[in-house]
């Protein structure tokens, strides 16, 4: 499906980056996939989950090339290093980039519940730096390469925390802020034939959110994850999506990875097929009106607009 085409996970050693890079691997193109090189701590700390290296493995072994490439995503020159070392190894090519490196997870679950004001200022750049400022870099020297070549896809990995208050403050303005750089490079790209999409994954099952939840993270929030997504099925949304002819009229946009499981017709790794951010029938649940929740046909869902008015008091 994509065979010959060159690829960028940023962020890919676990997560949904992982899960981007795994599916498109499975689906033939060659893939670079980033993360920060380990410290002796990280490596303790972590010893259960999966390496850069064997996320490059798997990719091979399921069919494309995986290419691990370390990179620290809050520092300017390693981001220009990697995309010189690609330009070079790939003679100028690289087809589709994800923006999905984020280095805040445990900042925003280390401190769930506390106002802005109780953070110190320092969690916007904890929170930003990587999950924004190096979007909008990635994208810069991608963009250099893809606009020569008239074709290209980079996909901006956001939330449903753009459009109402997730988590915290920084949180929600970076995310907003995401689905605004996937919309602004598309006004500029469209004439190279280049895409640009905001990519909302809903409840996800990371490695790591699963071990919160174990330890009592969010405990009022485990059913919703129990129903959850898997990390490769934004994957199997990266890659229906890639192949999409006519993806350019989707340029701009917020998709969620539910909708275009509908759309394109795929279902995630095991089989099912995760409720979609914008169901009414999930938006109940998670407001915790099961019983009414109950008999509502997933397939109602709602605009952007009315997620935000009918969620800002759950």
């Amino acid at each position: 499906m994509l065979r010959g085409q060159v690829a960028l996970v940023t962020g890919a050693s676990r997560g949904i980056g992982r899960g981007i890079a795994l599916q498109l691997g499975e689906a033939g193109a060659t893939v670079y996939v980033t993360g920060r090189e380990p410290k002796k701590s990280d490596s303790q700390a972590n010893s259960n989950l999966p390496t850069l290296e064997k996320t490059a493995q798997e990719i091979s072994e399921r069919g494309g090339k995986g290419i691990a490439a370390y990179c620290d995503h809050s520092n300017s020159d390693d981001i220009k290093r990697l995309f010189d070392r690609i330009q070079s190894e790939q003679n100028g090519q690289l087809d589709i980039l994800v923006n999905n490196a984020y280095s805040a997870v445990n900042v925003i679950t280390d401190n769930t519940g506390k106002k802005f004001w109780e953070l110190e200022p320092s969690v916007w750049d904890d929170v930003n730096n990587v999950g924004l400022r190096n979007h909008y870099i990635c994208s810069v020297y991608a963009a250099r390469m893809m606009v020569p070549r008239k074709s290209g896809l980079i996909v901006v990995v956001s939330s449903v925390g753009g459009l109402r208050y997730l988590f915290n403050v920084a949180y929600g303005v970076g995310k907003a802020a995401c689905d605004r750089l996937a919309a602004d490079i598309a006004q500029e790209m469209r004439r190279s034939n280049i895409t640009a999409i905001s990519l909302w994954p809903g409840a996800v099952r990371t490695e790591l959110i699963t071990q919160k939840m174990d330890s009592g993270f969010e405990s009022n929030l485990k059913d919703v994850f129990a129903e959850g997504e898997t990390t490769e099925y934004s994957g199997r949304a990266v890659v229906h999506f890639a192949n999409d002819k006519n993806r350019i009229q989707k340029t701009g946009k917020i998709l969620v990875t539910a909708d275009l499981g509908d759309e394109y017709g795929f279902t995630d790794i095991d089989g099912r097929r995760p409720p979609s951010l914008r169901s009414l029938k999930q938006l109940l649940k998670i407001g915790r009106w099961e019983r009414t929740a109950w008999w509502i046909p997933s397939w109602i869902k709602l605009p952007g607009w009315m997620i935000s008015a009918s969620t800002s008091k759950l």
